[in-house]
């Protein structure tokens, strides 16, 4: 599969600067997809490929990351009118709206909130419950280093989470390599994902897909289970994967997509 790279704008909103790579084809239909913290649009490179030309993939680095400016407030409104201006700024009165994790949740609130913009919805591994009310479950990447001279030492410096995170990686005008995102803003954002959202996941009836790993350590099979039964025209996939399906999983992730959006009618 050829990975394509997409076309990369910017979009200015109050002076801040909303990035988003749009996949294309013009012609496809058109499919927002919203990725999850410490990640960006170009996440979803390879669910592009598999669903070009029909479909239009078009991602967003959320406010916060990647080549987006950082946002005066990381709330579920913030990143929801985000997504609205980009639609209005494409032209696109709806589309398909995907979201990985945080993304996931800010897809289901785009589509409570505004059901006339959101033709289907597909959420990929996130809950709507996360009952911890304590620090945020992320606060590990506080200790994370910012920058290092060198891509290797930042890596070096991430231990762990190297993994997760290499991919995005942002060499400065300098040499050094940074983060794609300032650590404290995904604390602000993670601390507001938690508590109940089931009010906001059945808050919505147009076609629904979950999609979740057998080994997320963030959505149990059985809390996805009550969400797909609970919330009318919702299917459910289960992938051999955990969390971070669109990296661990993209063929499986693709597939299930893939069918799920045959099953819609054409856009108009």
């Amino acid at each position: 599969m050829n990975t394509p790279r997409g076309h990369r704008h910017h979009l200015l909103l109050d002076d801040r600067r909303l990035s988003y790579i749009d996949f294309g084809p013009a012609a496809g239909q058109p499919l927002l997809a919203l990725h999850g913290h410490f990640s960006e649009g170009r996440s979803f490179a390879a669910l592009a490929a598999e669903l070009a030309p029909e479909w239009r993939v078009i991602a967003p680095d959320q406010r916060g990351s990647g080549e987006s400016g950082r946002a005066p407030d990381y709330s579920r409104e913030g990143y929801v009118t985000d997504a609205l201006a980009l639609l209005d700024h494409l032209g696109l009165p709806s589309a398909v709206v995907l979201g990985h994790s945080m993304g996931g949740k800010n897809a289901y609130h785009l589509a409570a909130r505004h059901p006339e913009r959101v033709r289907a919805l597909i959420n990929v591994d996130d809950p709507v419950v996360i009952t911890d009310t304590g620090p945020s479950g992320i606060s590990f990447c506080l200790d994370w280093p910012r920058q290092a001279p060198t891509r290797e030492a930042l890596l070096d410096g991430l231990g762990e989470a190297a993994p997760m995170v290499a991919p995005w990686l942002r060499q400065q005008d300098d040499g050094s390599w940074r983060l794609p995102f300032v650590p404290e803003d995904v604390i602000a954002s993670d601390l507001g994902v938690r508590g109940d959202h089931w009010p906001v996941w059945l808050g919505s009836d147009c076609p629904a897909l979950l999609v979740h790993g057998r080994t997320s350590f963030l959505l149990t099979p059985e809390l996805a289970r009550e969400m797909a039964e609970r919330r009318p025209h919702t299917r459910r996939v289960e992938l051999d994967a955990g969390h971070f399906i669109p990296t661990e999983d993209p063929e499986g992730l693709g597939r299930a997509v893939r069918e799920f959006l045959d099953t819609l009618d054409t856009l108009g």
